[in-house]
């Protein structure tokens, strides 16, 4: 399979796989090791982004021109698509794709397979569940129903779904900032456990949200940040009931046909399928090492994965009814990159409404003036760059999807191998490689030489 072809000034590099390899040394992510999607974990991952960002000082704006990373031959014999490659293998990804968009074009990098025992490299539309950068487009809704005096976004939660703890003191707003307090569904262990045992289950938000209402609220309504899914579960429910449609027809109505999404959906709930062209999905292990981070991968299961002993599981055929408006859509880099570029530029939202989205983000760490969330949305600053972007985490699949629109980066990268043995997600490293390789000076600095 060849790639689309790709924009003007653009290019295309197919890397092959390679057989699981002993990791080399590199620079490592600094901050503590954790899970996924699951909100602990998710904390964990963006002050790991924080505390990276951190130790960079400030940064100036510039680009380096087509961002180093370009067609093998093309490339000037900078080799960059090797560190791709060099990062896929040490992580033991059988695929990822990494698509990036600057002023000078557009490049394409693809490394390994969609399907272990296969040849068939992903391509910019090898769709793949994008996980919770579904979570962009659930808060995008919602601030089109506010504009459109559908709801407001004080309004507390308790006048659409009834039976939320603290109900009558959390407000749409702190939902969408994950500033209510309640307690993530995707943290109990049921869950995991759950999709484990039948994976092609097909879970309500009811059910999804007697899990997290079964324990207390975590704190005081906008007390504090905590990154849960049920604050987004809860808003797709709003949707439902201010829109008077199904989540999937807002989410295709509202934003895939008039962006030209169309290889973007949310899948019915009933159906575990993906369709063509995609990818497969793989996790070592049990769901629970993502959606609750623990336990910990041991050494010799590390070791059994490098050797070879080991293989990942095939968590293609979950049905993810479970993620819901949380993180079930399904997509492809081509389209996510289109995606961002149209939220992030105001083709979403009015002026006003666009205005209240981007000041909506706020610190996560008072300590740290580096990571920042808002209305569905990250937000790394570092110097007077400012990055907007999100994760996705699910069994099977990791993504990142960024802009800058002062530099007009676009980056969008996926992978379909969620963590590695080593406890990094697989998507978030490939990230910082390529931006080391696109900013001036890199986000994530430099060894220190050795004295």
């Amino acid at each position: 399979m060849s790639d689309p072809t790709p924009a003007a000034g653009g290019s295309n590099t197919t890397l092959p796989a390679a057989s699981p390899s002993p990791g080399r040394g590199r620079r490592s992510w600094p901050g503590p090791s954790g899970g996924g999607e699951g909100p602990a974990r998710m904390r964990v991952a963006r002050r790991r982004r924080a505390a990276l960002l951190g130790a960079a000082g400030a940064l100036p704006a510039a680009l380096v021109a087509r961002a180093g990373i370009v067609a093998a031959g093309g490339d000037g014999g900078t080799g960059r698509p090797a560190q791709v490659a060099a990062t896929a293998r040490e992580l033991l990804v059988p695929g990822a794709l990494v698509l990036l968009r600057t002023p000078q074009g557009q490049v394409t990098v693809a490394y390994g397979t969609t399907q272990l025992g296969t040849t068939r490299p992903p391509r910019a539309d090898t769709r793949f569940r994008i996980a919770s950068v579904t979570k962009t487009m659930t808060a995008a809704v919602i601030l089109q129903l506010a504009q459109e005096g559908k709801l407001r976004l004080g309004d507390p939660v308790s006048k659409y779904v009834p039976g939320v703890p603290n109900g009558d003191g959390i407000t749409l707003a702190q939902l969408l900032e994950m500033r209510s307090g309640l307690y993530s569904y995707t943290d109990a262990p049921e869950l995991a456990a759950g999709i484990d045992d039948d994976p092609a289950r097909v879970w309500t938000p009811p059910e999804l949200l007697a899990m997290a209402f079964a324990r207390p609220p975590m704190f005081a309504p906008g007390a504090e940040y905590y990154y849960g899914n049920t604050n987004y579960v809860l808003l797709g429910l709003i949707i439902e009931q201010a829109d008077g449609r199904p989540l999937a027809t807002a989410f295709a109505e509202r934003l895939f046909a008039p962006l030209g999404l169309t290889d973007t959906l949310l899948p019915p709930a009933t159906s575990n399928a993906i369709p063509e062209p995609y990818s497969h999905g793989y996790l070592y292990g049990s769901s629970a090492h993502v959606l609750v981070g623990t336990p910990p991968y041991t050494p010799e299961t590390a070791a059994a994965a490098r050797a070879g002993t080991l293989r990942p599981t095939d968590y293609t055929g979950i049905n993810h009814s479970w993620a819901h408006a949380a993180g079930g859509v399904v997509s492809t880099a081509a389209d996510l990159a289109t995606w961002m570029e149209a939220l992030v530029g105001g083709r979403v939202l009015d002026a006003e409404y666009q205005r209240v989205w981007q000041d909506s983000a706020q610190i996560i760490d008072p300590g740290n003036p580096y990571s920042w969330y808002g209305y569905g949305i990250d937000q790394l600053r570092w110097g007077p760059n400012t990055v907007a972007l999100h994760g996705g985490q699910t069994p099977g699949y990791n993504s990142e999807a960024a802009h800058d629109p002062t530099n007009a980066m676009t980056l969008i990268v996926w992978t379909n191998l969620t963590k590695s043995p080593d406890e990094r997600f697989t998507a978030m490293e490939l990230t910082l490689d390529v931006l080391d390789q696109i900013y001036a000076v890199p986000p994530r600095p430099a060894p220190a030489a050795a004295s």
